[in-house]
């Protein structure tokens, strides 16, 4: 039996309860577990020896469509006909006319001195187009929903609709009201002490005005909210530049494959993820990892699909194409997130099941409840329309996938990959944070720290004869040494010989002085260098802090001390600081040894630091951390940080990482920027509040209302204005979230 995970996209939907009612029908099937969102308009499905075709049929008989999504770039093309946009026009259009035809209705009947001689047959003219053609998608969802035996919250809204619009023909065919001269007052409040012999047209037509404006601003919303996603997938390049005989040719970016070599020009986009062969540029990444600085790149560095070239030209290897590039990761990674439901929305999903049919059991019992107490069937009609518009749970049902749409969304493009709804809660419970130190903490390249001369040397010249000796070297201390003496605007001398003795140092002749760099005891005992006892404390000060110490002569004298090690990212002290804010304990962990690790954690302000650990210790760590009681984050980007990633309450891998570090994590923080780790815990943190406070407004809503409108005191036209309300509510309450800021980065002292 085969295990499949499927994405259908659902048509049809028009609120929460028919996602409810869909997930029901896929999880009767053995074998299945589905997930459906009303707000992406998705269900996840993972099927075990079950078809795709046999989910779509169920979709499909319980009232709805599916189809398989197509893939991201046959997406892109039809992104010119977007459904979502034409849904969101087909409700404009029918808005706007039954406004301008319901808004006559409303003010006849509000106001005493515009009600002419028979003016209730023109309110009715005006306000029968609304409530059938108009409100006809409610009605056509109601009854396709009642023939197969449910009822969602569009039978709420029709049945409330129809039993104002049928009232109002009865009273003006049957009734007094259709009589010359006959006039209608209006009150905010009803009044149980007075029976009303008034005609509902102002109701059903204004509710359904009210309904059609929520339906539109919530389609506009969920059209925004995804516009990340929709954004992520824009963003690659349409076409590439490769080489054919000699002659360079733009081919479609769909037709390149793995081996390819393409040409960059400067200011171009690269077409997909590849290795650089040949030129040097500087990479605008921002698109990708929310961050603002270029970062340099040469031959045998990686680069990412959809990313500019700012300088150079770029001769590229293609090594991923479509499915498999780091954009079409990510944008995999944020539909997931937002097509998942958090346990919060699970309750609310609960709750909108059975919400509906005991909403239309209060309205028969307040109808029949006014009737015996007051006797008056236009106060028990009033009353009963009253709790059918305003019970409406369509909040509950925004409430959390508009939050975690929007959260998530934003989260992509400050480049912080949240996996599913599950993280937020997590980040909300979490008090301890564990830092794998390299490449975490550290930029896991090799940096000098230290220079130390001696014998009337000056620092530019020890590091100018130093890196004329190592450039000829391979070696990543080499590479250190180096980097710095160029970044300093030194040139290197003219090398006459070069020789390199494996684990011990290089000798050159420069300028005519034979020059040694390497390890002190291959200077002391090989070539007879004195080292002084400053220089001796200064190599063992260097090796306690997990520093490679460099001894650097010339002309049989030794002339400086160059330590070099794994540089500390610029920011990670701030982050420290950030994290403590948060309320996180942080603890430094890593397999390096204790020296190298007590420098680290001393400079950027961790007290707690477990040095000399392996894979299996740092899972043992995270256990322990757990026996304890504490709920443990964990950051890290390599492959021996997997296990520990996938063991603690949250994983937080680093995006210049191991693939297998950021399969195990549930945050994947692109720009690999410890800073943004913090802003990672942050949006998660601030869009469960969202999602809480959304929660909070619709149940409180309903749960205050539905006995006003029971007992009499609400008009039916308010609330059908309230229940509007409180979606539109909820859907903007959660926009806000796409005003989220990474915090801003301290400026460095110049």
């Amino acid at each position: 039996m085969t295990t499949t995970d499927v994405d259908l996209e659902i048509t049809g939907m028009t609120c929460a309860s028919c996602a409810t009612r869909i997930e029901r029908k896929l999880n009767r099937i053995e074998g299945v577990t589905a997930t459906v969102n009303y707000a992406t308009e998705k269900a996840r499905v993972r099927a075990i020896g079950v078809d795709t075709a046999a989910l779509i049929a169920a979709v499909e008989s319980a009232g709805y469509t599916a189809a398989v999504p197509a893939s991201a770039h046959a997406a892109r093309a039809a992104a010119t006909v977007p459904s979502r946009d034409s849904e969101t026009a087909g409700l404009r259009r029918r808005l706007l006319v039954s406004a301008a035809l319901a808004i006559p209705v409303v003010v006849l009947s509000m106001i005493p001195a515009l009600q002419f001689t028979n003016w209730q047959w023109l309110a009715l003219t005006l306000a029968a187009p609304v409530v059938v053609w108009g409100a006809w998608p409610f009605h056509r969802a109601a009854a396709i929903n009642a023939r197969h035996g449910a009822a969602t919250m569009d039978t709420l809204i029709s049945v409330g609709v129809v039993a104002a619009f049928g009232w109002s023909l009865y009273a003006l065919f049957f009734g007094q009201a259709g009589l010359p001269g006959m006039h209608m007052t209006f009150s905010f409040l009803g009044n149980p002490s007075r029976a009303s012999g008034e005609i509902y047209l102002e109701v059903a037509s204004a509710v359904t005005v009210f309904i059609l404006a929520g339906r539109y601003i919530e389609a506009r919303a969920k059209k925004q909210s995804g516009a990340a996603l929709q954004s992520l997938i824009e963003l690659g390049a349409k076409d590439a530049c490769v080489v054919v005989d000699g002659v360079e040719v733009r081919v479609p970016t769909a037709s390149l494959v793995p081996g390819t070599i393409i040409v960059v020009r400067p200011g171009e986009k690269i077409a997909t993820d590849g290795l650089i062969i040949d030129g040097a540029s500087a990479v605008d990444i921002s698109m990708i990892t929310g961050e603002s600085l270029p970062t340099e790149v040469g031959p045998g560095d990686r680069v990412i699909g959809a990313t500019i070239n700012v300088s150079g030209r770029l001769l590229v290897e293609v090594t991923r194409v479509g499915a498999d590039t780091e954009l079409a990761r990510i944008a995999r990674m944020v539909e997931e997130a937002q097509t998942g439901k958090a346990e919060v929305q699970r309750l609310a999903d609960r709750v909108s099941a059975v919400f509906v049919p005991v909403v239309i059991g209060l309205a028969l019992i307040t109808f029949a409840g006014w009737l015996i107490v007051n006797g008056s069937v236009e106060l028990a009609f009033t009353a009963a329309v009253a709790t059918l518009i305003i019970a409406c749970p369509c909040a509950l049902g925004l409430a959390t996938p508009t939050a975690l749409l929007v959260g998530t969304g934003r989260g992509s493009q400050l480049g912080i990959l949240i996996r599913g709804p599950q993280v937020l809660e997590l980040t909300r419970t979490v008090d301890t944070i564990v830092l794998d130190k390299t490449g975490t903490v550290t930029t896991g390249k090799m940096g000098v720290a230290t220079v130390t001369v001696f014998n009337g040397t000056s620092p530019d010249d020890l590091m100018r004869m130093a890196a004329s000796t190592e450039h000829g070297s391979e070696h990543p201390v080499a590479h250190a040494i180096v980097d710095k003496a160029l970044s300093q605007g030194l040139s290197l001398a003219h090398v006459e010989s070069f020789s390199a003795h494996a684990g011990h140092g290089v000798q050159a002749l420069i300028d005519g002085h034979p020059t040694l760099a390497g390890q002190a005891g291959w200077l002391a005992d090989s070539w007879s260098i004195t080292l002084p006892p400053d220089a001796t404390a200064a190599v063992a000060d260097g090796e306690a802090e997990g520093a490679t110490v460099i001894a650097v002569a010339w002309d049989q004298k030794l002339r400086g001390i160059i330590a070099v090690r794994d540089t500390v990212r610029a920011s990670s002290a701030e982050a420290i600081t950030r994290f403590r804010a948060l309320g996180l304990s942080p603890i430094l962990l890593t397999g390096d040894n204790a020296g190298a690790a007590h420098s680290v954690a001393a400079e950027v302000g961790i007290d707690e630091v477990h040095a000399g650990v392996t894979p299996q210790g740092k899972l043992d760590l995270i256990h322990a951390l757990q026996a304890d009681g504490r709920v443990v984050a964990m950051v890290g980007d390599g492959v021996n940080d997997s296990a520990a990633l996938a063991a603690a309450d949250l994983g937080i891998a680093m995006g210049g990482g191991a693939d297998a570090a950021i399969a195990a994590s549930d945050i994947t923080v692109v720009s690999g920027d410890l800073l943004a780790v913090a802003d990672a815990v942050r949006l998660a943190r601030r869009t469960l509040g969202v999602i809480k406070g959304n929660l909070f407004w619709a149940f409180a809503y309903n749960v205050a209302a539905i006995p006003i409108a029971m007992l009499g005191l609400l008009n039916p036209l308010l609330a059908g204005a309230a229940m509007a309300f409180s979606s539109v509510f909820v859907v903007t309450n959660s926009l806000r979230l796409r005003r989220f800021a990474p915090t801003a980065r301290a400026q460095p002292i110049r």
